[in-house]
């Protein structure tokens, strides 16, 4: 069955609309090249990121070695590859955690407000936003091991109350509009209006989140890394990668340029598209940008 005129016009409008923003599309292209390369170091990479080779160590970008060598002479192009997955895996994961435990909190606070578990939700958010988020990682990395399952918890414990409080936030402005008061008066009940309701107007919402926690949640997985708290050795990670280059900065320079552009250009892509997908769903912002 084809799509109603009404939606095909819709899809045709943020289409369009999404091709002439320019933060949209230089975010796209920055995410889809990082999970392009994630997704290529599966069936392959140009060598081994674990092969160490002593005799080839700390060359400089050649055509053999596009990125160069470490300390090691593993192959840093490769190890750059393989650490996007890593760090795709732990965002994923980490944000997933946050929205599959942070929604349902936020949404059953702003239909029971002024509840014992409202309060509860808002306090326990409140004691957790305490703290800075890294610190948080770094403190539960540090009681439960090191290593990638610890950091995705850690990093995941910390999107939870975001996502609360967002759901919370913007659930409770829409629990006083017209249509929800009509399916209120239809006799449903608190859940199923939650669910058929509140939550299908708070996709895009969370969708925009959901991009700017996985740039987030990108930079606290080689923060936990770079300290030795992340994915370990043998698993290629850029925070790793920074870390082993502070002793060859000078004879080897282009050991922390790589992976610290890989960083940068990941997060900035990622900051980049949720910055395009909330103007593009925000008729205010797009019309003041037009």
């Amino acid at each position: 069955m084809s799509a109603p005129p009404a939606d095909r016009n819709a899809e045709g409008n943020f289409l369009g609309a999404a091709l002439r923003h320019p933060a949209f599309i230089a975010g796209l292209v920055l995410t889809l090249l990082f999970v392009g390369a994630a997704l290529l170091s599966y069936l392959w990479t140009p060598y081994d990121p674990t092969r160490l080779d002593i005799a080839a160590k700390l060359q400089t970008p050649t055509s053999g070695h596009w990125f160069g060598t470490d300390h090691f002479g593993r192959d840093i192009f490769s190890m750059l590859m393989v650490g996007a997955r890593v760090s795709i895996a732990v965002a994923i994961i980490a944000v997933g955690i946050g929205v599959s435990l942070g929604v349902p909190l936020g949404l059953y606070a702003a239909a029971h407000r002024g509840s014992l578990l409202d309060e509860v939700v808002m306090r326990g958010n409140d004691l957790i936003f305490a703290f800075p988020s890294l610190l948080l990682a770094i403190l539960i990395t540090a009681v439960f091991g090191p290593g990638a399952v610890n950091a995705i918890i850690a990093i995941g414990i910390f999107n939870i109350p975001v996502f609360a409080r967002l759901s919370r936030g913007a659930a409770l402005s829409l629990w006083t509009r017209e249509f929800v008061l009509a399916a209120r008066v239809a006799g449903k009940g608190r859940a199923r209006i939650s669910v058929e309701h509140i939550l299908p107007n708070l996709m895009n919402l969370l969708i925009v989140q959901g991009t700017i926690q996985f740039s987030l949640a990108v930079l606290a997985e080689a923060a936990l890394a770079y300290v030795g708290l992340g994915a370990q050795p043998p698993l290629p990670s850029w925070g790793r990668m920074l870390a082993d280059a502070q002793t060859f900065i000078s004879l080897a320079p282009h050991l922390a340029l790589f992976p610290g552009l890989a960083i940068v250009l990941t997060v900035l892509g990622l900051n980049l598209l949720g910055d395009g997908l909330r103007d593009l769903h925000d008729p205010r912002l797009r019309r003041a940008r037009t």
